[in-house]
């Protein structure tokens, strides 16, 4: 690879990162659509840009020998169900104003994942592994305690999007970036148009009546869901991993900051501490990992975003 590429790739990656990041500002913007209308716009719009993207390129000869893979749907479809949940607890969040605790299940998810590797993967932890994956038990405790009560929102963001990640590696692995974006709103597609047909049959449906700069929004949902997926892909396959595990903490970053400075959330004093101690956890893992990659060694590394993207 040349150094030209690998520039690219950073690029890509940064770009990539930075649109997850600012999610927060996109899906505020879209109330007053309520959490699962916009999960239901989100998935049928990036079903039909997958779709046209396929067409467009002329392909869809994956997806007959996908379909006899029973191995494959059933992972596809777990995927699906994992990333959809995923994408409705994110969304409620930031309409309810706790997108600070939307990021802090980012920051905790390269400590699930390395959590779930140990407990389903049965994979061997370096000794500062085992010391991050505590600090991390910690934070969550802390939270637990000093934010009176239990961070279900982080906490589930975390557990989701790792488990979805295990998924993929596990059956899904073999799928390229859009045909597994596509199998994956498949499967969500009809759930989404049950949720339209209740929202609407409610007289709730905000499409239309909420002015064209509302609708548009919707609309794009399925570019906004691809676009920093495809920028993801095209890095991942310039840069090393480890590279790619360094940058993906922008994204929660940026959503900490759209959340406190541009959303207007408040975050208490012993929250910043929690975090602080997430942080701590996120460095140790960080510093373990750069230096195994230098040392060559292999362990788990830190968790990257599958196929239908972060958020």
């Amino acid at each position: 690879m040349t150094p030209e590429e690998q520039r690219r790739g950073t690029a890509y990656a940064f770009l990539a990162y930075g649109i997850w990041g600012l999610f927060p500002l996109y899906f505020a913007a879209l109330a007053p659509a309520g959490a699962f209308e916009i999960l239901a716009h989100r998935i049928l719009w990036t079903l039909l840009f997958c779709l046209v993207v396929l067409v467009a390129r002329r392909d869809l000869a994956w997806v007959r020998p996908a379909l006899r893979a029973r191995r494959l749907v059933g992972g596809v479809t777990a995927a699906g169900l994992l990333i959809g949940t995923n994408w409705v607890i994110y969304v409620w969040a930031v309409l309810s104003g706790l997108t600070y605790e939307a990021a802090l299940g980012y920051f905790l998810n390269p400590i699930v994942t390395v959590g779930l590797g140990v407990l389903v993967l049965r994979e061997r932890l370096r000794t500062w592994q085992w010391v991050a994956v505590g600090v991390g038990l910690v934070a969550a405790a802390y939270l637990a305690v000093a934010g009176g009560g239990f961070p279900w929102i982080a906490v589930s963001l975390a557990l989701t999007f790792g488990a979805y990640g295990l998924v993929k590696k596990r059956v899904g692995a073999t799928l390229q970036a859009m045909h597994s974006l596509a199998a994956e709103t498949t499967v969500l597609a009809p759930i989404a148009a049950v949720i339209l047909a209740v929202v609407t049959a409610r007289g709730e449906s905000t499409l239309v009546g909420h002015g064209g700069g509302h609708t548009t929004l919707l609309l794009v949902a399925g570019v906004v869901t691809a676009v920093p997926l495809l920028l993801f892909a095209a890095s991942a396959r310039r840069i090393p991993l480890v590279t790619i595990g360094l940058i993906q903490f922008l994204t929660p970053v940026l959503q900490l900051l759209c959340g406190v400075f541009l959303l207007g959330e408040h975050v208490s004093p012993r929250l910043w501490v929690g975090f602080g101690i997430v942080w701590v956890a996120l460095v140790i893992l960080t510093v373990d990992s750069v230096l195994a990659a230098r040392s060559g060694r292999v362990g788990t590394p830190i968790a990257e975003p599958e196929a239908a993207g972060a958020d």
